[in-house]
């Protein structure tokens, strides 16, 4: 009997089977009914029969059998599988084991019923492979982007709710270093407490876009007139406050006024002057300059210290990219979580600006922010 057709004649019994298999895939299978078991299997196996029957040209052949064959992520049966296969709590290694039953399943039941093996036998088997291979590959697809989807939604809920204890934090830092509540050491302490706070809510920050970035939204810009160098000097402060070790020179020239999203902007130069904090040398001070140009605005953020190799200044603008921390770095541990300078770089662009990085040991590393002074939104 053709594959195909012993397929769609005996798919309770084969589902059957499935169901069983699936019921021991602990701890997932457990929680579920039978139907949620059997959720696409009847859809996915009439799938795979008809692909077993549907004619190839052999360049369809070639792009199976490299894995390029399988068709949108949303469009299958397998897919939305996979997808609820991970909302249900079951791990990626359970998902093909699942295919795997399926394969030996199928084999198992037909063969017994052939007489002889022929051409067409050999090609029904080579097909069925291809096929289950490609329903795999869909869901392995539809359970990843679901993965990478849970993550992003709970990395945004966590930054939002640490919003709150964080405020109050700040509050007991404020209060604590005022002169007249304390004593020396409750002074001390207030002001160790402010800027891991100050500390915390960039991290918080950074969390929050980077979760917006990934779930498809877009980033927000709101322009209103402001001083280039009121945002830069509020920036230099937020960086001085967490850390108070760092000399910080702000430099300013020319015209500056512009239609900018102030907190965005200060976002941007709060989160590269820490960088140049965090991995400076000890002899020069974290410079900012702001040039003001006819029709743009450049802010220059320069240290002096250890020379970024050009592979990683390739990639340093990208998500949960963190330098090396330097032999010459007597400070603490770099505490970001690599997504400063991606932030940086979303805000830029989203003002229709450009941001660059160079380093060298004569001029140190230079981060380069170009900002359009009066540049429209994309629609």
């Amino acid at each position: 009997m053709k594959l195909s057709r012993f397929i769609t004649d005996h798919l309770d019994d084969i589902i059957g089977e499935w169901e069983c298999f699936a019921r021991t895939l602990e701890p997932a299978a457990s929680s579920i009914s039978p139907a949620e078991l059997r959720d696409h299997a009847r859809t996915i196996l009439q799938a795979i029969a008809l692909d077993i029957d549907c004619s190839e040209s052999e360049r369809q052949k070639h792009d199976k059998s490299v894995g390029e064959g399988a068709r949108g992520a949303s469009e299958t049966a397998a897919s939305a599988h996979g997808a609820l296969r991970q909302l249900s709590g079951f791990t990626m290694p359970q998902l093909t084991a699942e295919y795997r039953a399926m394969r030996a399943s199928v084999l198992r039941l037909w063969l017994p019923n052939l007489t002889k093996s022929t051409k067409a036998t050999s090609n029904d088997m080579l097909r069925f492979n291809e096929a289950i291979d490609q329903a795999l590959q869909e869901s392995a697809v539809a359970f990843f982007d679901q993965t990478i989807r849970a993550r992003d939604i709970f990395l945004a809920m966590l930054g939002h709710d640490l919003r709150s204890p964080l405020a109050t934090m700040s509050m007991a830092g404020v209060i604590l270093t005022r002169p007249d509540e304390g004593t020396e050491r409750t002074l001390q302490i207030g002001a160790r407490v402010k800027r891991s706070a100050i500390t915390m809510t960039t991290m918080v920050n950074d969390l929050l876009e980077y979760a917006r970035s990934q779930l498809g939204g877009k980033m927000p810009i709101t322009r209103t007139l402001n001083d280039m160098r009121e945002i830069c000097q509020a920036a230099l402060e937020d960086a001085g406050a967490a850390h108070p070790e760092c000399p910080f020179e702000l430099k300013a020239a020319g015209e500056l006024i512009g239609d900018f999203d102030r907190p965005r902007l200060q976002q941007v130069f709060s989160n590269l002057l820490n960088n140049a904090a965090q991995y400076r040398g000890k002899k020069h001070p974290v410079t900012i300059d702001v040039r003001g140009l006819d029709d743009k605005i450049v802010v220059h953020v320069t240290n002096f210290g250890p020379e970024i190799p050009a592979p990683l200044l390739k990639t340093i603008f990208d998500p949960m990219i963190q330098l090396p921390a330097s032999e010459q770095q007597k400070g603490p541990l770099p505490t970001s979580l690599g997504l400063g300078l991606f932030i940086a770089n979303e805000i830029t662009v989203a003002h229709g600006g450009t941001i660059a990085a160079e380093s060298s040991q004569a001029a140190g590393t230079i981060f380069t922010v170009s900002i359009p002074r009066n540049e429209p939104l994309p629609s």
